[in-house]
């Protein structure tokens, strides 16, 4: 667990993505849950230890997202995008990934259900928590609904997804324009820290680079589309697996993640949206 100020703390180390909380006079407020259920029993475990957790707010709809929302009583939170994907999800076939992710979730899958969040937003919302203010506002780019959770007393924002530090960032749903865009927002908050959805904790400076990452990307697969390359030989030329490495526990789907990227870049180059 990582403390990055005297009241906000992440955990990096899982598979999945980042979770975090912020410690308030009133309660606690978390950011998004671990996704394999034995760790997110072990996180609930930690997160109880600096009091009653009040809200759990998703900033996306991807599985690592939410899944381990089940473990946590919370008043949940979400752009109504993100909801309206969760209850969209299919218990059964979940229950197989998580099966084939998390061996040891045998004891609690038979009593499991998907636990959307219950308040949602649309541009924006903010809550007050004793001394704290959490501005949550959309931010699409990795997902249509992404979300940032920007708390200005302890300048950080939780970016969401919209950030992958120094690990290979996932496109397939991506909406690279509007994901620059969201970029620059960030970069006019007044922030210390920005807590990503994966990677470590990183400052202002990383967001050229996760920007150049994404333009890379994009003109590579535009420049496939320009030479009159099938979505089959751009999946078999373009990769970006030597840049940075896969995230915890995803070494192996490195190759297929590449074809996914090519996939939904190569779509919206073909449709003019890119």
């Amino acid at each position: 667990m990582n403390k990055v100020t005297s009241n906000v703390y992440v955990e990096t180390g899982y598979r999945g993505c980042n979770p975090g909380f912020v410690v308030t006079s009133e309660g606690v407020v978390m950011i998004d849950t671990p996704q394999l259920f034995g760790d997110a029993v072990a996180y609930r475990k930690e997160v109880e230890r600096h009091g009653k957790i009040i809200y759990l707010i998703n900033t996306e709809p991807h599985g690592d997202h939410y899944i381990g929302n089940y473990f946590f009583d919370a008043v949940g939170i979400a752009h109504e995008g993100t909801r309206s994907a969760i209850m969209q999800a299919q218990l059964e076939p979940l229950k197989e990934r998580i099966k084939m992710m998390d061996p040891g979730a045998g004891p609690y899958l038979a009593d499991y259900k998907i636990k959307p969040p219950t308040i949602t937003f649309n541009k924006a919302m903010t809550i007050h928590l004793g001394s704290h203010t959490f501005q949550i506002f959309h931010q699409p780019g990795h997902t249509a609904s992404e979300t940032a959770v920007f708390v200005p007393e302890e300048r950080i924002v939780f970016t969401g997804d919209n950030i992958f530090f120094e690990v290979q960032t996932f496109l397939q749903e991506a909406l690279p324009n509007e994901w620059l865009e969201s970029l620059r927002l960030l970069k006019t908050l007044a922030v210390d820290y920005f807590i990503p959805g994966h990677g470590e904790v990183c400052t202002v400076d990383y967001i050229d680079k996760q920007a150049a990452f994404i333009k890379d990307w994009i003109a590579a697969v535009k420049d496939a589309v320009k030479k009159g390359w099938s979505l089959e030989e751009a999946q078999q030329r373009i990769s970006f697996l030597d840049r940075f490495p896969m995230g915890q526990g995803m070494e192996a789907f490195g190759p297929e993640l590449q074809k996914i990227n090519v996939a939904r870049l190569y779509a919206l180059a073909k449709n003019g949206q890119m």
